[in-house]
């Protein structure tokens, strides 16, 4: 499923679901429950097994996403 975040996107809800994530365009950053953060750029991917690390993604500029759940 091909996801488009408009700048300013703030994830509401920790996520516990699984994902296989491409960024395609933009960045997006991703932080952990436990405080850690990421950020993605174009061409970079994460991926992430149910229940296994609580997140959420914000941008600030916008972000073009490739997803597998």
């Amino acid at each position: 499923m091909c996801l488009s975040y408009t700048p300013g996107y703030f994830a509401d809800h920790w996520c516990s679901k699984g994902h296989v994530l491409l960024c395609v365009d933009g960045e997006l950053h991703t932080e952990l429950e436990d405080g850690r953060k990421f950020t993605l750029t174009a061409g970079m991917s994460y991926q992430v097994a149910d229940n296994a690390e609580p997140h959420r993604s914000f941008t600030e500029i916008g972000a073009k996403l490739f997803i597998v759940d």
